[in-house]
C-alpha cells in the first residue's frame, strides 16, 4: 500500500495518499465508534485534520458499500453506514497498515462529532435576535426530565454565536460544573 494513487489536495503531511488506506480508515472509524455514521459525518471526521482528500473519502465510502464491506442502514430517516462481518475481517487483518496517529486523530474526531450531535439533540440551544443587534443565546442542560441549568448570554455577532454553541456542545457538563463550583464556594 505504498503507492500514492489518491488525490492529495487538502491532505496534510502524514495524511493518506492511497485509496486502500483511506478505505481502511473509513472501516476503522466505523469499527471504533460502534454506531452508524453518514458519509458526511465520516468525511467531517477525516477532514478535521486533513487526513485524506474530501472526494477520495466519498469515493471510499461508495466503494466499500458497493463491494459489501459496509452496509447502509436507515437511521433517523437518513442513510448511514455500519461495518459488516466482511469489513470486520478486513480491518482486523489490515488495521496495522494505517499510521497510528492518523487512526487516533480520525477516531477522536468521529467520537467528538457524534457526541456533539447527540448533545445538540438532547440539550437545547435557542437563539433570539437581541433588540439592539446581536443575539441572546439560551443554553438548557437537562438530564432525563429535569432541567439542571438554563443560562442566557448575549453575543455580538454570528461568529461569536457559532463559537459559544460549539463550545457548549463540546462539554456542557464542564460549563455546569464551573458555574456550580463558582456559586457554591
Amino acid at each position: 500500500m505504498d503507492e500514492f494513487n489518491a488525490f492529495t489536495e487538502g491532505v496534510t503531511p502524514g495524511g493518506l495518499r492511497n485509496r486502500e488506506e483511506i478505505q481502511l480508515l473509513v472501516c476503522d472509524i466505523l469499527k471504533s465508534v460502534g454506531e452508524p455514521m453518514s458519509a458526511e459525518q465520516i468525511n467531517i471526521a477525516i477532514q478535521e485534520h486533513g487526513l485524506a482528500n474530501y472526494f477520495e473519502v466519498g469515493q471510499a465510502v461508495d466503494d466499500l458499500n458497493t463491494n459489501g464491506v459496509i452496509d447502509t442502514v436507515k437511521t433517523d430517516g437518513a442513510d448511514k453506514f455500519v461495518l459488516n462481518e466482511r469489513g470486520e475481517m478486513v480491518i482486523k487483518t489490515l488495521e496495522n497498515h494505517l499510521p497510528r496517529t492518523v487512526r487516533e486523530k480520525a477516531v477522536t474526531s468521529a467520537v467528538k462529532l457524534l457526541l456533539r450531535e447527540r448533545r445538540a439533540r438532547e440539550d437545547v440551544i435557542s437563539v433570539e435576535n437581541a433588540p439592539g443587534g446581536g443575539y441572546n443565546v439560551t443554553f438548557t442542560l437537562s438530564e432525563k426530565n429535569d432541567i439542571l441549568m438554563k443560562l442566557t448570554i448575549y453575543v455580538a455577532d454570528s461568529h461569536q454565536l457559532e463559537t459559544v454553541k460549539r463550545n457548549f456542545l463540546d462539554d456542557p457538563a464542564k460549563l455546569y460544573s464551573q458555574i456550580y463550583a463558582f456559586l457554591y464556594t
